[in-house]
């Protein structure tokens, strides 16, 4: 596996996060934000009645921290939880779940060939977009999946806005992330690709542009945060963060109209 200009390529990527699986959960636990702010950007999806008769789509959930905070938003919710990465899936699977947490073995991509069909009340794609071959295309399929005033919550890395945003997290994945995931798994491509795909994924600007294109109404406010130092707000006056940030948009697929 080679790590190109944007990281490893997409057909990669899920044998990477293979790799890393068992390491996984220790080392984004060594940031204490890591599970905040996919709880914040779980609750600014705002499922109603605690999800009751609802179900959720969880897009990329990895080792089940976004499924965690998808449950802890709306307990009474069905969740589906989707990872392309057995070895994630694995590790998820091996916790304590409610038995309306089911977890789905397939890319994002090949939703219906897994047996996943929508309609869902609401998807929450953490940390998802910038590891697909085609993110405009999956975006609008999630568009496709919403039930009608459906949410789609995309959290994601950025540090495009800002050159400063860049240096600090070249010197935290060069100082930390990737000495670590190499002491830990005894291999350091995953981490040199999270490294490359964060750089060269979008602005907050770019992204909101990015919704639009796919016939998703972008809210006007973004959550935008570093660690637990720092955050911002953004909106599409605004698109700048000045350290490396999380930033969560939710867009609301419409009610059809009524006839009158």
């Amino acid at each position: 596996m080679s790590i190109g200009q944007d990281g490893l390529p997409k057909s990669e990527v899920p044998g990477a996060f293979d790799m890393g699986a068992q390491a996984y959960d220790r080392l984004v636990g060594a940031n204490p934000g890591y599970h905040e702010h996919l709880r914040i950007s779980a609750r600014r999806m705002r499922i109603p009645d605690g999800g009751r008769g609802l179900r959720l789509l969880d897009a990329g959930c990895g080792t089940g921290a976004s499924t965690t905070a998808l449950l802890e938003a709306a307990p009474h919710a069905q969740i589906v939880a989707v990872d392309a990465s057995a070895g994630m899936l694995e590790q998820a699977a091996a916790k304590s779940w409610p038995d309306s947490v089911r977890f789905v073995h397939t890319p994002i991509e090949n939703l219906a060939e897994a047996g996943v069909d929508g309609p869902f009340d609401g998807i929450l794609a953490a940390y998802l977009l910038r590891n697909l071959a085609d993110p405009d295309a999956q975006l609008r399929r999630f568009r496709e999946l919403l039930a009608p005033g459906g949410t789609l919550a995309v959290h994601e890395y950025s540090v495009a806005d800002s050159r400063s945003a860049r240096a600090i997290w070249d010197a935290v994945c060069w100082g930390i992330i990737i000495p670590s995931g190499r002491r830990q798994t005894g291999d350091s491509r995953l981490y040199r690709h999270l490294w490359r795909s964060v750089k060269t994924f979008d602005g907050a600007a770019d992204f909101q542009r990015r919704l639009v294109a796919a016939g998703l109404p972008a809210s006007s406010v973004k959550r935008c945060r570093a660690g637990n130092a720092t955050s911002c707000t953004l909106s599409s006056e605004t698109p700048r963060c000045d350290l490396p940030c999380e930033f969560g948009h939710d867009v609301h697929r419409p009610e059809p109209d009524r006839p009158g």
